[in-house]
């Protein structure tokens, strides 16, 4: 069978970590989740942003990139939570036009993701959640996790703007947008089959994927 590389992208809340799980379990394909816990700058970047923002972004970067590296080895297909392509031109970027990130730093930031982004072989299909912020508060306060209850609803609109900005120049791969306010493939699984119907058919080389 030819292997397969999908990559999960989208805002926080909207889904990626589970919609990766239930692709892997009906796909029988190996899931590689997003770690983040282990970020030695964390604790200080949420306690002073400008001072630890670039160190902290530059682990992510180079964490990432390594988790890219293992996806790509191994032998059988793959689906990601969230994709390497994130850290740069969401997460960064952000942290960028808040000021957390002075303009000399982000520069050097981007050299380095660019230069090493061409190394890599990009996936074979990035899977887009698309939500609007409402839906995504929402579905962050049902997980309920404690870091996550002071995320602002303007935060997650400059999210969903850079989303939309990378998505419309990206073109390393096929890009299958899947939106997710009207879609419930959690609790639906007439949902999750036509998630995975519309997965195989832009795979197959089909051009226009349509949700209906």
């Amino acid at each position: 069978m030819t292997k397969r590389f999908v990559a999960i992208a989208g805002n926080i809340g909207v889904g990626k970590s589970t919609l990766t799980g239930l692709l892997s379990q009906r796909l029988g394909w190996e899931p590689f989740y997003e770690a983040v816990a282990d970020n030695p700058y964390l604790a200080d970047f949420y306690q002073d942003m400008p001072r630890y923002a670039f160190h902290s972004q530059i682990f992510f970067l180079s964490r990432r990139l390594r988790h890219h590296r293992r996806l790509l080895d191994f032998p059988g297909s793959v689906v990601q939570d969230r994709s390497v392509y994130e850290d740069a031109e969401i997460f960064a970027r952000a942290l960028y036009e808040q000021g957390a990130i002075v303009e000399r730093d982000y520069r050097t930031y981007r050299e380095l993701y660019e230069v090493l982004a061409l190394f890599l072989p990009p996936p074979d299909l990035v899977v887009y959640l698309r939500a609007t912020v409402p839906t995504l508060l929402h579905r962050i306060a049902q997980r309920g996790r404690a870091f996550e209850r002071n995320i602002a609803p303007e935060y997650l609109d400059q999210l969903n703007r850079l989303y939309a900005a990378w998505m419309h120049g990206f073109a390393l791969c096929p890009v299958l947008t899947i939106p997710s306010d009207e879609l419930d493939f959690v609790h639906n699984g007439a949902h999750l089959d036509l998630i995975v119907r519309k997965i195989e058919e832009k795979l197959s080389g089909k051009e226009e994927v349509v949700f209906s």
